[in-house]
């Protein structure tokens, strides 16, 4: 080594020396840092809120939540899409159309599976407003008249519809679009740490308070699993990708000694009777693992693989009924997401 390359050495040392003591400082401010847990309700179910930060933003979190809320609920009669729903004038926000577009280009992909103008089935099968007495099929031919997700468009800054009556329903999207909109604030806020979590759908990035990625369980399909707090089928590591699912086993009812499923395919106009149940989705966005999880509901396992083919960044993992028997099926890239 000659005299110039040595003076070159000795000048990068110090800096080299400042370089080591700044990353140590970072990673024990980010260490000792708190990790802020909050919860609440939001779209007719309940979001639970973990992130590491040097403040409490729960306020900001519930203010985006709100919007989200007065864009996309149908239970809140000053909400943008029931404003649409009732045929009135109303400004169609951001979220509003970013969350119509994203729908309309999901139900293109799976033919129709994914609709979120099925609100008048499923309300008539007593799963919306109202219950009632199981539909006719007189009745149910009449709605699937107005059923279609080709028969609502947005055209010069409204949502035009062929008729009145259609209903929009983004139940199948809301909750997970929600999830994305709290993670981009974290996001913008420069948090590394955070697991978001509403009525189930979850983002989750970097890791837990625990120091270890974070881990969802998903929940064996079984009449009584929401009763008793269910036991798991599997754990998947969720690091860095949203979690959406979808399964019969989450909502249905029995009358005249017939189970009944939430999940109404809007082009038979009748709840699903295949074997998938339950679907559980991987993705970047929540909005997008959310929908398709339903989609994946309504189509069966067959169907389910060929979209999947077409979009390889979803992954999937679905729980199916084999001759009374529980079978699994996953996508080949969820293989390293899975836990145990």
């Amino acid at each position: 080594m000659n005299e110039k390359q040595k003076r070159r050495l000795l000048w990068q040392v110090p800096f080299l020396v400042l370089l080591v003591i700044g990353t140590v400082l970072i990673i024990s401010q980010q260490r000792n840092m708190p990790y802020q847990k909050c919860s609440g309700s939001i779209f007719g179910t309940v979001y639970n809120i973990t992130y590491q930060y040097d403040k409490d933003i729960q306020q900001e979190l519930e203010a985006k939540l709100q919007e989200v809320d007065m864009a996309l609920s149908m239970f809140n009669r000053e909400s943008v899409i029931s404003k649409v729903n009732h045929n009135e004038d109303v400004k169609l926000n951001d979220m509003f159309l970013n969350v119509f577009n994203q729908a309309q280009q999901i139900s293109a992909d799976t033919d129709g599976a994914f609709d979120i103008t099925v609100a008048p089935l499923v309300n008539i099968w007593g799963f919306g407003f109202k219950r009632g007495q199981t539909p006719s099929k007189p009745a149910i031919d009449s709605l699937r008249t107005i059923i279609g997700y080709q028969k609502v468009k947005y055209a010069n800054g409204r949502i035009v519809k062929q008729d009145p009556r259609v209903m929009l329903d983004c139940s199948a999207i809301a909750k997970g679009y929600g999830v994305d909109v709290v993670a981009s604030l974290l996001n913008d806020k420069g948090i590394k740490n955070y697991l978001v979590e509403i009525g189930g759908e979850i983002s989750a990035r970097g890791i837990s308070e625990k120091r270890v990625p974070w881990k969802i369980g998903v929940t064996k399909p079984t009449d009584d699993a929401m009763a008793t707090g269910g036991e798991l089928q599997t754990v998947l590591n969720v690091t860095d990708k949203c979690m959406a699912t979808s399964g019969n086993y989450r909502n249905f009812y029995y009358k005249g000694g017939r189970k009944y499923a939430h999940t109404i395919d809007p082009k038979t106009g009748y709840p699903v009777q295949h074997n998938i149940l339950s679907a559980t989705v991987l993705a970047d966005h929540c909005a997008r693992a959310d929908a398709y999880a339903t989609s994946f509901m309504v189509m069966g396992l067959e169907r389910t693989r060929k979209v999947l083919e077409k979009n390889p960044d979803l992954m999937a993992y679905i729980i199916y009924d084999d001759n009374g028997q529980n079978r699994v099926w996953f996508s080949p890239s969820m293989k390293d997401k899975i836990q145990e």
